[in-house]
């Protein structure tokens, strides 16, 4: 009797440890495999901002950018693409202002022209027009800046080598240090005519930096 409940006690003892160490057991760690998850779901996640952005881009639409702490524009895979509709909005009207601004140039260029050799009467003429078409000019050149500049990055950086749009950027980086000096030229021309060649220079070299930029992006 001895050695069948010995025996039998045998039998029962790797049930009883089961039973003893089964509520206790230690459960799998899945915090390895939750990390794993979030790091592959964040991998295979798009950028909605590219890492390269000019400074009024980030300043405005950035991921701390004005339009993103104010809340009118959440940083979101649904606004991400109703902001590339208006960055194509804008850019559009970036080429045409651009066109019209480049008309202007050309009509205050051979108004210019002809204000150099005027005198008299056809001179205060000239100079009113001139002034007034270097106005409008101003205020379509200005339009034409901004629209570009603070229009919504895209999606993915630009892609590595030259291309049209850099060449467009270097050139802008040109026509706007030309815009600077002509306004600046023009503005002290009454005190000191002898500026007159530097003004012509500004104002051509201008000109010829502005076509190509436009010449660039459109073709």
């Amino acid at each position: 009797m001895k050695y069948i409940f010995l025996l039998a006690a045998a039998c029962l003892l790797p049930f009883c440890g089961i039973a003893q160490t089964e509520p206790g057991r230690a459960q799998p760690d899945s915090s390895g495999d939750d990390l794993l998850k979030t790091l592959v779901d964040t991998a295979s996640r798009p950028a909605l901002l590219p890492p390269k952005m000019i400074v009024t881009q980030r300043l405005l639409w950035g991921s701390k950018g004005f339009m993103r702490t104010t809340g009118m524009a959440p940083l979101t895979p649904e606004g991400r693409a109703h902001e590339l509709k208006i960055r194509r909005s804008m850019l559009v009207s970036h080429q045409v202002a651009g066109f019209v601004t480049l008309a202007g140039f050309i009509a205050q260029g051979i108004v210019g022209a002809k204000l150099y050799n005027a005198t008299g009467s056809e001179y205060s003429r000239l100079k009113s027009t001139h002034e007034t078409i270097g106005t409008a000019v101003n205020i379509t050149y200005t339009t034409t800046a901004l629209l570009s500049l603070f229009a919504p990055p895209r999606m993915v950086s630009e892609r590595r080598g030259f291309s049209s749009i850099k060449l467009h950027k270097y050139l802008a980086v040109v026509h706007i240090a030309g815009m600077i000096a002509t306004n600046v030229l023009a503005s002290s021309l009454e005190g000191h005519p002898e500026l007159k060649p530097y003004h012509r220079a500004a104002a051509y070299t201008t000109f010829g930096a502005f076509a190509a930029s436009v010449i660039a992006i459109k073709f």
